[in-house]
């Protein structure tokens, strides 16, 4: 006879059991019996309100199936919440808290009863839940990501017994107010753009040691720079994202202050010649995770794995590459990875900006470009290095400029789009106050990329010293629409409202950048100089008195020959006012 086929169907699994149970019956079997018929009863209202059906409920535990899997996840959350209440009504000891786990799966149907891989996974997800908590699989994940105003967090992928594959597993949150789940336009600092915008956090090192902090960062820059090159996605740069570092902020707060709907937040682990990097998409507006993954490589693998979460990125927002697009992304810097680790080290002294850390940076680029002399952007970064040293005084060496120049120079004989390039060329014209020759770099408005917040920076303050600064105030709105929070671009704006006789709001620019970088000397001389011409002659000499107090060896003679000024006009109208204010 031949053999009765199997019954399958596809269904939402959902399992729940209490956690501590057993010590429940042990201390009071008679009320743990009665608390837990009464909550039994709870949820099976629910589980019918939301069109599911007890499959069984033995012991501790209630195992039921939906045809839904967003009904059975609304249903788990609404017990989560409902059970939450009534267990405020009990002594701590007492109360009772389940632990729920929701797939989507194929199971074997044998009359009421359902079997089969797809419970076996539930029970293992409910396992893995929280006390008052809820976890879901990936295959559930899928279907609600984007249907239920709740936030999900990737925990990774778990074995399951007798399940070739490992397992999705996410985390429901459930606890935080709607307010801060849910990130609205109407309270965002600056309006959504119209592509795609995203913010990728610093990634967190996970490696253990402090030591590796610097990879992690590396790793958190590459992916910006790459997504950055992406002209249908909006990116927000480096400076900004990075004010977040250590400090612990919800994505939603993140979108508001930066004003962007997606946020991509993630870790890294270096351990040996093995790299683990997870990362999760976040969509502030609905709270909810729209892709997360983990991913195990060989350290030599680290450039394909970077390119695989920016190819995951573009596709799951729907982003179309041209040629020129994926060309750009595919390109690497350097192919040896002992120099791009001393890259990596490098920005992480680079990026302290002390006159130590700059020689340290300096020391680690040049090991790079030792390792591998192809290696473009490293030249441009040593480059960058004299650049800082010079302009911040840490160095009266005159040949500082020039060295810059042969460094720049070299990087683009082996790259002519070498990262930051152009900038760093520009900026050596500018101090050089060679200002045609600075702007003449940027003529062709589509040669820069829209996501370069740098090459607004430094191109609105090329034309501020090149006096056009109306045209400046453009560009420098646009740079802080892409860097929010980088505080230099408050103070370009300021000195491109102080050219233009707008004095009121160069004043809240310039008293915004004080606030929030109160050690960057030149402010507090463009503020004494603009609160001069406000008739505020009082407080232009207290700012005078309070800047020379941190920098003693400044007269007007020095700012004379430094400032990179075009138009004589415009020198004399600062040195000025700050002669009249106090300085000498």
């Amino acid at each position: 006879m031949p053999t009765e086929r199997v019954k399958r169907k596809l269904s939402a699994i959902f399992s729940a059991d209490v956690k501590g149970y057993s010590r429940l019956m042990g201390e009071d079997e008679a009320a743990t019996v009665q608390t837990i018929t009464a909550y039994r009863e709870t949820m099976t209202q629910l589980i019918q309100k939301y069109r599911g059906r007890v499959v069984d409920s033995p012991g501790d535990n209630v195992l039921a199936e939906f045809a839904s899997v967003v009904d059975a996840t609304e249903c788990a959350v609404k017990i989560q919440e409902g059970l939450k209440i009534r267990n405020t009504e009990l002594p701590e000891n007492r109360r009772m808290q389940f632990r729920i786990g929701i797939n989507l799966g194929d199971v074997i149907e044998d009359g009421e009863r359902i079997y089969g891989d797809g419970v076996n996974i539930t029970a293992r997800l409910e396992g893995l839940a929280e006390p008052g908590g809820i976890c879901i699989s990936g295959t559930a994940y899928d279907q609600v990501k984007n249907k239920i105003s709740i936030g999900y967090e990737f925990l990774g992928k778990h074995a399951v017994k007798n399940i070739k594959e490992p397992v999705r597993v996410y985390r429901a949150l459930m606890e935080s107010d709607p307010e801060a789940e849910i990130a609205t336009e109407e309270k965002m600092a600056f309006p959504l753009p119209e592509k795609p915008s995203i913010a990728v956090l610093p990634f967190t090192n996970m490696s253990g040691d402090s030591e590796q902090e610097y990879f992690s960062d590396g790793i958190t820059e590459d992916l910006i720079t790459d997504l950055s090159k992406i002209s249908g996605l909006f990116v927000i740069a480096r400076n900004s994202v990075f004010t977040y570092k250590d400090r612990p902020v919800k994505v939603q707060q993140v979108s508001k202050d930066l004003g962007v709907r997606y946020v991509l937040e993630g870790s890294v682990r270096k351990a040996g010649e093995r790299v683990r990097i997870t990362a999760q998409l976040v969509d502030a507006a609905s709270g909810g995770h729209i892709w997360a993954d983990r991913y195990d490589k060989n350290l030599g693998d680290i450039f394909a794995l970077q390119d695989e979460v920016t190819q995951k990125i573009v596709t799951v927002l729907a982003v179309k590459l041209g040629d020129e697009e994926y060309r750009r992304i595919a390109q690497k810097d350097t192919d040896n990875l002992l120099a791009y680790d001393y890259f990596l080290r490098g920005l992480e002294f680079y990026n302290r900006f002390t006159k130590k850390a700059n020689t340290q940076a300096r020391l680690m680029f040049n090991k790079a470009i030792e390792l591998d002399p192809q290696y473009a952007t490293a030249y441009v970064k040593v480059g960058w290095t004299h650049l800082v040293e010079w302009f911040s005084g840490w160095s009266q060496d005159p040949r500082s400029l020039d060295r810059a120049f042969e460094l720049v120079t070299k990087a683009t004989s082996l790259d002519d789009s070498a990262e930051g390039s152009r900038c760093l060329l520009g900026n050596i014209y500018l101090w050089k106050k060679q200002h045609d020759k600075a702007l003449a770099l940027f003529d062709e408005p589509g040669d820069v990329n829209p996501n370069y917040a740098e090459v607004f920076t430094e191109l609105g303050t090329f034309l501020n010293f090149s006096g056009r600064p109306e045209e400046a105030i453009e560009l420098i709105e646009k740079a802080i629409r892409l860097d929010p929070l980088y505080p230099y671009n408050l103070f370009n704006l300021g000195h491109a409202y102080f050219l233009t006789r707008q004095y009121e709001e160069a004043l809240t620019a310039l008293e915004r950048t004080l606030d929030a970088m109160p050690k960057f000397f030149p402010t507090k001389a463009y503020l004494a100089a603009t609160y001069f011409e406000l008739g505020r002659e009082e407080e232009a000499r207290a700012e005078t008195l309070e800047f020379l107090k941190k920098s003693p060896g400044t007269t007007l003679e020095v700012w004379l020959a430094r400032l990179p000024y075009k138009n004589q006009s415009d020198l004399d109208r600062i040195l000025d006012a700050l002669s009249k204010a106090g300085m000498k």
